[in-house]
């Protein structure tokens, strides 16, 4: 399977950087994770850049943040474990980038889940721009 077009609401296997491990230091993340697209553009150079959210276990105090229901985690072919979608960050890349990762070892040419449902994809942009608004939101730009 090739990779796939980079389209707002795709959920991809990719090394998310945190935004306080970007400040200390730290140029690849730990560990390939699910993270949601929010945007993809192209730039003034014609490259696509791509806008993830991360998606973790950890239960965020980030009140913005979005629940993934087990019917969507299920459909998705996530794990059964608890998971929210990080709205107060984003790490920006250009697309493919080195950090797309295979959903599994299994599943080598394949990179990405699925989609949010609309209703969650809408809930997270609610989220980022929440964020924005009271300029809280974090960038973490991936080269």
């Amino acid at each position: 399977m090739p990779i796939p077009e980079p389209t707002p609401g795709l959920v991809i296997s990719y090394s998310y950087l945190w935004h306080n491990q970007h400040r200390a230091g730290a140029e690849e993340g730990r560990k390939a994770r699910p993270c949601a697209i929010v945007v993809a553009a192209a730039d003034a150079d014609g490259d696509c850049q791509v806008y993830v959210v991360p998606i973790t276990h950890s239960q965020p105090d980030d009140p913005h943040a979005v629940a993934l229901p087990a019917n969507v985690k299920r459909r998705l072919g996530l794990d059964d474990e608890p998971s929210w979608i990080i709205t107060a960050e984003l790490n920006r890349f250009v697309w493919p980038g080195y950090d797309l990762r295979p959903v599994s070892r299994n599943q080598p040419d394949c990179f990405a889940w699925g989609f949010l449902p609309v209703d969650i994809f809408a809930a997270v942009k609610r989220g980022i721009v929440a964020h924005q608004k009271d300029r809280s939101l974090r960038q973490t730009p991936r080269e």
